[in-house]
């Protein structure tokens, strides 16, 4: 049984998960992670190769199973919220450029009609749309081509002129080609700062309910429940001959569709001009009027916009199946610790409260357990391991920060601390002392090799000289436990990168196509 997957179901799935991280029931953030991986020198650990941390290297592929998700989320970092000024809806991008053919907007391509120019059976493959210097966005209407899409003047002309225009109505750009576009919106400066890319356009966010003037006068212009303006072009396939210069109706499902054709001195059509676009239509035929056989038929294809009009739903006339998602990681907080190294990138939805079934709704989150270290005796280097014997055996934990200024060690406990032979279950004699996951203790021993715990710190506020430092989070007796319960929340997405060290005053711009 032969079966597809549509592409409006591609782009209502996206819609649907900007909607979800709108939903104020929803918590998503980007994360940072993984700030150990392998290397040929370095133990492995657990989801690492022993090539991961060198340079040159190739990261290994993400896995997608239940374990991994658990190893991604033991090993995060730290997240930065996701909001809806931080989303938005893109499509690739094609700028415009003097001396290009691009394809008109038709309905109709598939793999009996080839774009002519692309050579695709997808109108979203086709270069139907472009943005120009001055970041507005127009789809082509008309290319100045004409018959099948087999044939050579399929093709239309080279454009030569640029569109600049923000009228509401379709319009040439100039004088040199016969091209008519159609202006959709301008990229506001500040998505121009946060997302652009060299890949993609970034489309205005809420289009269906957006007050921006221009953007509402755009798509209340499309709507043909009020204007009565559908159908934009009648394109002339064959011109067939014998026919008159005159207006004729546009039949099918819709109504008030109305087209104007010019013809030369053998009755073969050479122009259309829609007088009246109705409303309506999925379809449309011109009724040419003939009585009789016609000899040498003329062939003339409306042109059906999606939903009501051109420029009234752009997600589905532009094809936006894909997501831009962006945060920024800087030092603005000692949760975002500066001297850390991560290798994974990813995005987990609701995670919860640590020892609370709540979802996490602040800005930002810290997911290590932190030290506060007295007495110094080694300073730590990331990816250390550290232990200390508590009751019931021995806790261990991988270092991820230390900050000597404040004297606050961050740590994670990843599995690759507890298994025994390759990080897998064959049977070993250590297995009852290794195999237990557990947790450090302010009435334990000291941090090995790191020094003795500060037990008298409390609280989330040190003095250090005449200033006062937030530590991002809370401490009791020396310990503060991570903000988020790692075992909870969906890890949606996952990307698994070459070693990145952060730096003092550095800032990580992190941007995540999701395409669905």
């Amino acid at each position: 049984m032969a079966a597809i997957v549509t592409d409006q179901f591609r782009i209502s799935n996206a819609s649907n998960f900007v909607e979800s991280v709108l939903d104020s029931s929803n918590s998503y953030y980007v994360f940072l992670g993984l700030s150990n991986p392998g290397t040929t020198s370095d133990p492995i650990g657990f989801g690492r190769t022993s090539s991961w941390g060198d340079t040159p290297s190739d990261p290994p592929n993400p896995v997608d199973n239940l374990q991994y998700l658990s190893h991604y989320r033991n090993t995060a970092l730290f997240g930065r919220k996701i909001t809806g000024s931080n989303v938005r809806r893109v499509i690739r991008k094609v700028n415009w450029s003097a001396n290009t053919r691009y394809d008109m907007y038709r309905h109709d391509y598939s793999s009996a009609n080839l774009s002519p120019n692309a050579k695709s059976a997808r109108l979203y493959d086709s270069n139907y749309y472009v943005v120009n210097s001055d970041f507005k966005v127009y789809i082509c209407l008309y290319n100045g081509g004409y018959g099948s899409s087999s044939s050579s003047t399929a093709r239309g002309v080279t454009s030569q002129d640029e569109p600049t225009f923000t009228d509401l109505e379709p319009s040439a750009a100039g004088v040199n080609d016969p091209y008519i576009w159609k202006y959709l919106f301008t990229i506001s400066p500040s998505d121009i700062i946060k997302f652009d890319s060299t890949e993609y356009i970034i489309l205005p966010s809420d289009w269906s309910t957006s007050t921006d003037f221009q953007i509402q006068s755009v798509r209340e212009s499309g709507d043909s429940d009020i204007n009565n303006n559908q159908i934009k072009t009648v394109y002339i396939e064959d011109g067939g001959s014998g026919y008159s210069s005159k207006t004729y109706d546009i039949i099918g499902d819709g109504t008030g569709g109305k087209v104007a054709v010019t013809c030369n001195s053998s009755g073969t059509i050479t122009g259309t001009k829609i007088v009246s676009g109705g409303s309506g239509y999925t379809f449309g035929i011109v009724d040419l009027e003939s009585t009789g056989t016609v000899s040498n038929p003329a062939k003339l294809i409306p042109i059906i916009p999606p939903s009501k009009g051109h420029g009234y739903d752009i997600y589905s006339e532009l094809g936006s199946d894909k997501v831009l998602i962006y945060a920024r990681f800087d030092d603005s907080t000692k949760d975002f610790p500066i001297d850390t190294v991560f290798s994974q990138i990813g995005i987990i939805k609701n995670p919860q409260k640590y020892n609370s079934s709540e979802i996490f709704t602040s800005a930002e989150y810290s997911s290590l357990g932190s030290i506060a270290i007295d007495t110094v005796n080694s300073v730590p280097s990331i990816g250390d391991e550290i232990t200390q014997t508590v009751s019931g055996g021995t806790a261990r934990g991988y270092v991820t920060s230390y900050d000597e200024e404040t004297k606050i060690l961050k740590y994670y406990q990843d599995r690759s601390l507890y298994f025994s032979n390759n990080y897998n279950q064959i049977d070993a004699n250590d297995v009852s002392t290794k195999g237990k996951v557990l947790s450090f203790s302010s009435t334990g021993g000291s941090i090995s090799p790191t020094g003795s715990i500060d037990t008298s710190l409390n609280g989330s506020v040190i003095t250090s000289g005449s200033k006062q430092i937030n530590l991002g989070v809370t401490f009791s007796n020396g310990l503060a436990d991570p903000e988020i319960n790692k075992n909870t929340g969906d890890v949606i997405y996952i990307d698994n990168r070459s070693p990145i060290s952060r730096e003092p005053s550095q800032k990580e711009d992190v941007k995540i196509i999701l395409e669905f």
